[in-house]
């Protein structure tokens, strides 16, 4: 039988396969031709600013997300299927002294937006931001119960505990200092003869503060007679 040289072997492979090779790129080239040939329009964004490598011994203090309206040219069809959350406006405080308190302007600029490919970012407004920053802090707060209801008739509340006691707070450090406590939920004790535990949610009034742990209690409410 005769015998395929390698030479031949690798011709046929060649060839065999340009066929492929030109259809993939007949393809892209349609792709590209559709893209660019397509009608270029302008949008507008309202796009939350995220904030990166944010140190953890710091706590930006602005209540408020801080948004930018991200101005975008590109191809109607691409624009069209954009979603907010393809469009990511970034401040980088990977360099932001952590020993910073008060206030602080960062500029804004197209180069920090990132959107999907063959989109255009016109402009971005505000061209800056002016931003709070704390030390972060934690510490330990009181845990007080909010106990509500009618209770029955001839009987006083007795006594109310909380388990746990107290609760880990964490947030900016001057944010901290104006919590003396965390309340709970309203606990309604109508009709409760004797003692009954009730499950809670502690909370406190500043958005800024977070607990350092899970902020559910156990509140017992004891009640006897008059």
């Amino acid at each position: 039988m005769p015998t395929t040289s390698a030479s031949e072997k690798s011709r046929r492979l060649f060839f065999g396969s340009l066929g492929l090779k030109l259809t993939a790129l007949f393809v892209a080239l349609l792709v590209w031709l559709a893209v660019s040939s397509a009608p270029q329009i302008e949008v507008a964004f309202n796009v939350p600013v995220e904030f990166r490598n944010v140190s953890d011994e710091l706590e930006v203090t602005s209540e408020n997300i801080p948004q930018a309206e991200v101005r975008l040219r590109g191809p109607s069809r691409v624009i069209r299927e954009m979603k907010i959350s393809d469009l990511h406006v970034s401040l980088n405080l990977a360099n932001f002294p952590i020993d910073t308190s008060g206030e602080r302007t960062f500029n804004l600029s197209p180069e920090q937006v990132r959107v999907p490919s063959g989109v255009e970012v016109l402009q971005v407004v505000p061209s800056s931001l002016r931003l709070s920053f704390d030390k972060r802090a934690q510490r330990q707060v009181m845990i007080r119960p909010r106990v509500t209801g009618t209770l029955a008739p001839g009987y006083k509340i007795a006594s109310v505990t909380v388990d746990p006691s107290a609760i880990g707070i964490v947030g900016p450090k001057q944010h901290l200092t104006a919590v003396d406590a965390a309340m709970t939920d309203p606990i309604d004790a109508t009709g409760v003869i004797g003692s009954h535990t009730f499950l809670a949610s502690a909370h406190v009034q500043d958005p800024l503060v977070r607990f350092s742990q899970p902020a559910a209690v156990r509140v017992t409410v004891t009640t006897e007679r008059k």
